[in-house]
């Protein structure tokens, strides 16, 4: 199945506030890679339980299809969730209020 994953320090961390698996890439290497994952939907879940710990997170998705992929399979950050920077309803508290502020520098003259 699809999965998401966190390697070296980010899934020792993972692993302790998910209360998840710490396993390691590549078991038999000098130096194995700690790695800590869950099932793609239960990712509203754990990413829950990571942004109230205080954690800021970015998510990469798979961005070609796997079968046409040529070696590695194209990946990119398509989100990144702060505690500051909730904007998913689902990760919300339903009664407090939100406030989000922008600002943007241009150095185009007008």
């Amino acid at each position: 199945g699809d999965f998401y994953e966190t390697f070296f320090e980010d899934a020792v961390t993972a692993s302790r506030i998910l209360n998840i698996t710490l396993t390691t890439r590549n078991k038999n290497d000098d130096k194995p890679i700690p790695l800590a994952g869950f099932p793609y939907h239960a990712l509203e879940n754990y990413l829950d339980k990571l942004i109230k710990s205080g954690l800021k997170v970015a998510i990469c998705e798979q961005t070609e299809d796997p079968k046409k992929a040529v070696g590695l399979v194209k990946r990119e950050v398509t989100e990144i969730i702060t505690p500051g920077a909730v904007l998913d309803q689902n990760l919300l508290e339903g009664t407090a209020n939100v406030f989000l502020s922008t600002m943007y520098r241009s150095d185009r003259q007008k």
